[in-house]
C-alpha cells in the first residue's frame, strides 16, 4: 500500500510489485509518501515519510519558426492539460525554422534547421530545461548541416532524428542521449532519402511518417526499435501522402495532421501492431495546415502555429488522443509562426 499525503488529504494506491502508481494527485501540491506491507494477517506499520515531491502538469515548448517578416528565435510554453495562451520561455541562440525537437522527461533539444528563408543550414543542437525558463544552452552537433526536420523520436533515454535535406534528401537516422551532451551518433537508414517527414514514438518504437523524397510526398510509415540501432522497416501507410505535416503520440496511438499538399485531415494508427492509418477527424481550418509543431501528454495532442488557411497562425489547437473527432481551440502562441518545432515532457515515448 502506498499513500501520498498533502495537508489533511491522503491519496492511496495498492499493488503487488514495485513500482506502485498513485493517481489523482493535484499538480502544484507538495506530497510526502509512505508505504506499508499487507498480507492475510493485516497491514503492517507504515514506513517513514519520503521527502516532499510536487507533481507538475506536462509542459509544452514551441520553438522558432518564420513569423512572416523574419526567422524567429522565440520560445513559448504552456501546460498541455489546460487551455489558454502561451507564455514567453526564452530564446534560441538565433532564429531557426525547419528543424526538429526531441525531448526527455526534463529536457528538450532542438537540432539542425535553416537560419534564413534562403535555406542556410546549421548543424547545431541546443537544449532547454523544460521545468524552468531561460535561453538555449549548447548541446553538440548533428552529423551535417541539415534542414527539413519536422519531428522527432524519443524514449526515456534517447532522442532520434530521421531524414532531412543536406545538399539533397538524406536517409540518415541519428541519435543522442538526451540527458548528456555531445554530437549525434549514427543509428541506421530510412528506406529512402526524404525530408519534411514527421515522427511519433511509443516507449519502444519510433515511427517516421510520410515526407518528401525528390518527386513529391509519400504516404509510407516506417518504424525502428528506439533502444537499438539499425535500418527502418515498413509499418503501413497514412491515409494520404503528406509533407511539412506534423505528428505526435501517447503510449498507444500516433496522430498525424495536415500537410502542405492542401489538407487538414488528421489520421491515427495503433503503434503496437503494423497496419495503415485511419481517419481521426479534421483540424480547425477548413483549408490546409502545415508547418506546425506538436506537443502532448498521455491524454492530449496540441498543434501549435503553422500555416492555417494560407496565413501564418498563432493558433494552438488540441485533440483528445484516445477518441476521434475534430480539433478544438486551445489558445494562442505569443507570436504567429510557421515551420516551428515543439516538444513536451510527457507523452511521445515517455509514458
Amino acid at each position: 500500500i502506498a499513500s501520498a499525503t498533502t495537508g489533511s488529504t491522503v491519496v492511496g494506491a495498492t499493488g503487488t510489485s514495485s513500482p506502485i502508481t498513485i493517481s489523482g494527485l493535484s499538480n502544484g501540491s507538495a506530497y510526502t509518501v509512505t508505504v506499508a506491507a499487507q498480507n492475510d494477517y493485516g497491514t503492517g506499520p507504515s514506513s517513514s515519510a519520503s521527502g516532499s515531491v510536487t507533481p507538475a502538469a506536462v509542459r509544452a515548448l514551441t520553438f522558432g519558426g518564420n513569423d512572416g517578416s523574419s526567422i524567429s528565435n522565440v520560445v513559448d510554453y504552456f501546460a498541455v492539460s489546460t487551455t489558454g495562451n502561451a507564455t514567453d520561455f526564452g530564446d534560441l541562440s538565433a532564429g531557426r525554422m525547419r528543424f526538429g525537437a526531441v525531448h526527455g522527461s526534463t529536457r528538450a533539444l532542438v537540432g539542425g534547421g535553416a537560419t534564413d528563408t534562403g535555406g542556410t543550414k546549421v548543424n547545431i543542437i541546443e537544449y532547454f530545461t523544460i521545468a524552468s525558463t531561460g535561453n538555449a544552452t549548447d548541446f553538440g552537433d548533428m552529423a551535417a548541416t541539415i534542414r527539413g526536420l519536422t519531428g522527432s523520436i524519443n524514449n526515456s533515454t534517447r532522442g532520434v532524428w530521421t531524414g532531412g535535406y543536406e545538399s539533397s534528401r538524406v536517409n540518415r537516422i541519428q541519435y543522442v542521449t538526451v540527458a548528456s551532451t555531445g554530437n549525434t551518433s549514427d543509428f541506421g537508414d530510412l528506406t529512402e532519402g526524404k525530408g519534411w517527414c514527421s515522427n511519433a514514438s511509443s516507449s519502444t518504437k519510433g515511427f517516421t511518417i510520410c515526407g518528401e523524397p525528390s518527386g513529391g510526398a509519400v504516404n509510407v510509415i516506417e518504424t525502428i526499435t528506439t533502444a537499438s540501432t539499425g535500418n527502418s522497416s515498413d509499418f503501413g501507410d497514412s491515409t494520404i501522402a503528406r509533407s511539412v505535416h506534423t505528428s505526435g503520440s501517447n503510449s498507444t496511438r500516433a496522430i498525424t495532421a495536415g500537410g502542405i499538399e492542401g489538407t487538414n485531415v488528421i489520421d491515427y494508427f495503433t503503434m503496437a501492431s503494423a497496419g495503415n492509418a485511419v481517419d481521426f477527424g479534421n483540424a480547425i481550418s477548413e483549408s490546409q495546415i502545415y508547418g506546425q509543431g506538436t506537443a502532448e501528454n498521455e491524454t492530449r495532442l496540441c498543434l501549435c502555429g503553422g500555416h492555417v488557411a494560407g496565413s501564418i497562425s498563432n493558433i494552438i489547437q488540441y485533440i483528445t488522443i484516445a477518441s476521434t473527432g475534430d480539433a478544438q481551440d486551445f489558445g494562442d502562441l505569443t507570436v504567429a509562426r510557421s515551420r516551428v518545432s515543439s516538444a513536451s515532457n510527457g507523452g511521445g515515448g515517455l509514458s
